[in-house]
Parts: C-alpha cells; sequence; structure tokens
C-alpha cells in the first residue's frame, strides 16, 4: 500500500501503542473465565484498577485487544469515571494509598478542608495521596474520609493517622442480619407465596398503591403504577436498582444495607417475579466498599440456598459520578459506556436496558415491600401525618446533636424532626436553615420549618423532597458558602453532554465566588440551565442559589 512519496510502511512498522505479551497475560489472568462482553467493560476495568492501583496504558490496549473494542472506546469509558487513574507511557503513577476527604458540604461544615490540608502536610506523597472527593454518603459522620476502604467517621488527623499506623485500610464490615437470621424471621416466606401463584402482579400492585409507597429516590412516582406499566409490556425485561445514592446529604439507602439487606433483596426477586422479569441488576455506588462486599456474599448465599433461580441477580459497582444516580445514566453504565443521560421520551419503562422494557426502583422502595404485603397496605399508609402515607427515611446531617437515619412518617415537619428525632441543634447554635432534598432540593429558612416534608409540599417555595436528604444550618453558616459548594458539587459532577448544564455549572461557580452576585445575570443563567439541560442535574443545579437570593436577604446586607 501506498501512504505518498516516502510513506510506504511495511507490516512490522505498525503505527500505534503496541500490544505487550506480558500486560495481555495479566489482564488475561484477572479477567480469567469472565465473559468479555462490552456490558462488563466497566468491571474489568475495576479488576485492572484494584489489581494494579491505576490503568496503564499498557492493560488498557491490553483490555481493549481481549474485549474487541478500540483503544478509543476503553479510553472514553475509563475517563469518564473519578476513581479510574489512567496512566500513560511516561506518567508516574499514583501512591499506593489514597484517602478521600469529603469535601460536601456536611462536611465542609466541620472542618473538611482544613483536615485535607493537615494530612497533606503530613504523609509522604510517594506513599499517600490525598483527595479532596465529593460526598461519600457519610454525613451523619462529619467530617469523614476514607482511607483505603476503611471509613473514618468524625474524622480527625489524629484519628486517619491511626488507621495508617494500623496499616487496615480494607472496608470494615458491620454487623447484619444474614441470610440464616433473616429467614428465622419469616425472610422469604412471601416470596415462596409469590412464586407458588397466591399473589400476582396485579395485587400486589394494588397494595402498593393503596400504601401510598412511591418512589424514594428522588422522583415519587408511585411504586404501583411503575409495575403494571412494566408488566403490560412484552419480554424480555428487566429489574434496576439503583443504590448510586451520591446526593450531598444522602445515606439512608447505605443504613438500611449495612444491617439489613435481605429486606431489599426478598422486595427485588418477588418485583423482578411479579412483572416476569429475566434478570435484576443492582447498581451500587463505588463509595460503599462494605456494602458491596456484603451483597456480594449475601447473593452469593442465597444462590448456594436455591432462592435464587430462574431471575438471578447481578451486581454492578459504580466508579464514582454521581451523574449515574439519574435512572437512564445508570443504564449506560450498565451497559459498560460513559454514564450520559439519555434524552427522554422513550421513557426506560418501555426502552431501557438493553433496549427492553425496564422496572428501576431506589434502594428504600423495594425494602418496603415485604412489611407493606404482610402487614397490610393500611398499615404502611397509616404512618403518616396530615394525610400523608408511609415512612420516610431522613438522612439528616449538619448542626444537629444527633444526626443519623431518622425513621420518621411522611409529613412530618422539620421542627419536629429537629426536636422529637435529632436532640435539637448542637450547642451554641441557633436554627437557620435546611436543604431538604440534599443538594439539588434548595435551601429553606427557619422560618418555613413547620411545612410538611413529602413530595409536592414544597414546590411553592421553590424546592422538592427529593431523597429525603436533610442538611440543617446554623447561625454560624454562611448561606453564601453553602450555594458555592453545592454550585461546585454540581459543576464537578456534570456529564458534560449537554452546554447549558456544562458551562453553566462553570459560569455559575464563577459568578457565585466573585463574591458580588449580580442578580440579573444569576436569573438569566438559571433560566437557560433549568429550560435547556437533558437532565435533573442542570435542570436543578442553581436551586440552592435560588434559595439564598430568595430566603437570606440579609447575607447580602439587605
Amino acid at each position: 500500500m501506498s501512504f505518498g512519496k516516502g510513506l510506504s510502511r511495511k507490516p512490522s512498522q505498525t503505527k500505534g501503542r503496541q500490544l505487550e505479551d506480558a500486560a495481555l497475560a495479566e489482564v488475561q489472568a484477572l479477567l480469567g473465565d469472565e465473559p468479555r462482553r462490552r456490558d462488563l467493560l466497566i468491571e474489568h476495568l475495576h479488576k485492572i484498577q484494584d489489581a494494579f492501583g491505576c490503568l496503564e496504558a499498557r492493560h488498557l490496549k491490553a483490555l481493549a485487544d481481549e474485549m474487541k473494542l478500540s483503544q478509543a472506546e476503553i479510553y472514553e469509558v475509563a475517563s469518564f469515571y473519578h476513581h479510574f487513574d489512567i496512566v500513560r507511557e511516561g506518567d508516574a503513577k499514583p501512591a499506593p494509598l489514597t484517602i478521600r476527604v469529603c469535601d460536601s458540604v456536611a462536611c465542609a461544615q466541620k472542618g473538611a478542608d482544613a483536615l485535607a490540608a493537615a494530612l497533606e502536610g503530613g504523609v509522604d506523597p510517594a506513599k499517600v495521596r490525598i483527595q479532596k472527593v465529593p460526598c461519600i454518603g457519610r454525613c451523619a459522620g462529619a467530617p469523614a474520609v476514607q482511607v483505603g476502604k476503611r471509613a473514618v467517621d468524625n474524622a480527625s488527623e489524629l484519628s486517619v493517622r491511626a488507621v495508617l499506623f494500623e496499616g487496615e485500610t480494607a472496608a470494615e464490615i458491620p454487623d447484619h442480619v444474614k441470610l440464616d437470621a433473616y429467614r428465622a424471621g419469616g425472610g422469604y416466606r412471601l416470596l415462596d407465596r409469590v412464586r407458588a401463584g397466591e399473589l400476582d402482579a396485579a395485587a400486589i400492585a394494588d397494595m402498593a398503591l393503596e400504601a401510598g409507597l412511591r418512589g424514594l429516590g428522588g422522583a415519587g412516582f408511585p411504586t404501583g403504577t411503575k409495575w403494571k406499566i412494566v408488566n403490560d409490556l412484552p419480554g424480555p425485561k428487566y429489574l434496576t436498582i439503583n443504590g448510586d445514592e451520591g446526593e450531598p446529604g444522602t445515606f439512608k439507602d447505605r443504613y438500611h444495607l449495612e444491617r439489613d439487606p435481605h429486606r431489599l433483596l426478598e422486595g427485588a426477586l418477588i418485583a423482578a417475579h411479579a412483572i416476569s422479569a429475566d434478570r435484576i441488576y443492582l447498581y451500587m455506588r463505588d463509595e460503599y466498599p462494605a456494602v458491596l462486599e456484603i451483597l456480594k456474599t449475601e447473593i452469593e448465599a442465597l444462590r448456594t440456598a436455591g432462592i435464587i433461580t430462574s431471575i438471578d441477580i447481578e451486581l454492578r459497582r459504580g466508579a464514582g459520578a454521581y451523574i449515574c444516580g439519574e435512572e437512564s445514566a445508570m443504564i449506560e453504565s450498565i451497559e459498560g459506556k460513559r454514564g450520559l443521560p439519555r434524552h427522554r421520551p422513550p421513557f426506560i419503562a418501555q426502552v431501557g436496558l438493553f433496549g427492553r422494557p425496564t422496572l428501576n426502583h431506589n434502594v428504600e422502595t423495594l425494602f418496603w415491600i415485604r412489611d407493606i404485603v404482610e402487614k397490610g397496605p393500611e398499615w404502611f399508609a397509616a404512618q403518616g401525618r396530615r394525610d400523608k402515607k408511609g415512612f420516610r427515611s431522613f438522612s439528616v446531617s449538619g448542626r444537629v446533636k444527633e444526626p443519623g437515619v431518622k425513621l420518621a412518617p411522611a409529613g412530618v415537619t422539620m421542627n419536629e424532626l429537629l426536636t422529637e428525632f435529632c436532640g435539637g441543634m448542637e450547642d451554641g447554635h441557633s436554627f437557620k436553615g435546611y436543604l431538604p432534598g440534599g443538594a439539588s432540593g434548595g435551601i429553606l429558612p427557619a422560618s418555613l420549618a413547620d411545612e410538611p416534608l413529602d413530595f409536592g409540599t414544597l414546590d411553592k417555595h421553590g424546592c422538592f423532597i427529593g431523597s429525603h436528604a436533610i442538611v440543617v444550618f446554623s447561625d454560624q453558616d454562611d448561606m453564601r458558602d453553602v450555594a458555592l459548594n453545592l454550585m461546585r458539587f454540581f459543576k464537578h459532577e456534570s456529564c458534560g453532554q449537554c452546554t447549558p448544564c456544562r458551562s453553566g455549572t462553570e459560569k455559575m461557580e464563577h459568578l457565585l465566588a466573585e463574591g458580588d452576585w449580580d442578580e440579573a445575570k444569576i436569573a438569566d443563567l438559571d433560566e437557560v440551565m433549568r429550560s435547556s439541560s437533558i437532565c435533573g442535574l442542570g435542570q436543578a443545579a442553581s436551586n440552592p442559589v435560588a434559595s439564598v437570593l430568595k430566603f437570606f436577604p440579609e447575607e447580602f446586607g439587605k
């Protein structure tokens, strides 16, 4: 073949990165008998990252060869996720141990920046890497740190150094209900009834509707309606479970899974059987290494006990991308791609995972299925207040004496949560405001703390309950700093697919950081982001900013 004058090339002179036999052998040994399917790309990248502490170019070339994918496809996926460290030829590898210091809003309140600076000044950078990272889902223990895979709550420089001294950086597995104990308490009897035909999809869906069970990941869509929609569609069908609760302030799913994982697993098997799903895909965020280990162990126990039969549960591990909490982005990630939200319609109920009808649920939604059927939908519905139905798991953090997951009635108010469930404000702090729904739900002042907390009740104030993540602020918090912290989070986590979000979050962060909040510019940018962004990240990212301007004029000397 001629490439022009002086450009003829022999077959042995192939341009580009060459495949190394040693790297290929290492990748093949890591993957073993695992299928080389495209949808397993992220799982295979995790195996390489875990084994070598990074993704070297030679291993990525070997993986591309092994999976029959182009290097560009491998790189575009690996570079999208924050927990993959790509090392090109000639670049230094990252330190063998990473300490992740959460700098999201609850941890920022408790001195995360100072902690990160202290740690950076006292470690050998060749051995330890300090990273400031978005929310790791341990807001009740702020400031929170991960040393390797080991979580340190209420962290201090001394406590982190103690972990380093001990050298034990694996995930610490909390006590939880294992399979034998769960079955001894009546677990999986309901699943047996469903499989025996005593209860069909329509009956359970009607119970969920009567109980008032809704999607508890943030959207609040009626659960029974979802089941009926997907049940009526032709197979093959899938059930996906979204455990990627990356919304700052949210940690309720981790709380439940670290204590009673089989309530989720039984609810998932019941839902999958009811809609005739072919498979269950459980997507769990990488920031929860203990939960991942628990689920891996307990799912295998279900297989061994013969409880998992024709419908298997496939555990998939996220890689540090908040956007994958959006259902269509999660599906893209499960398929082994970048987590880019899809345009809708079609909705995933019709065209979801692998192009098939898909029922998607949050962890907590499925957690309640067993109780609702066994105790009756009227029992669950009666738990609410002010004509609201059911329990809610509120993740509460910030300036309260007793932070944590609070199981409270739907429709409870912030004042009731604060006094009845959280022991009041921390000593020396006066209640000033709160996030009612995590980073994207807006900020409300203390004067609106008697509003019922449930889906739709806060819309009139430009806020929403979302994932029921409450962060409490006091007179010692500057609300402008809070809004800037949240906007930096959204800027960092924007997937970059659409310009209004990608450029809008960057521009908004710049406007806030300047200190002189130009309300006209902010309002104009706010409108563009809300009306033009593809998904909820860009549409809701400016909610905290709008709330501070509306409810906290004193921050601007007004």
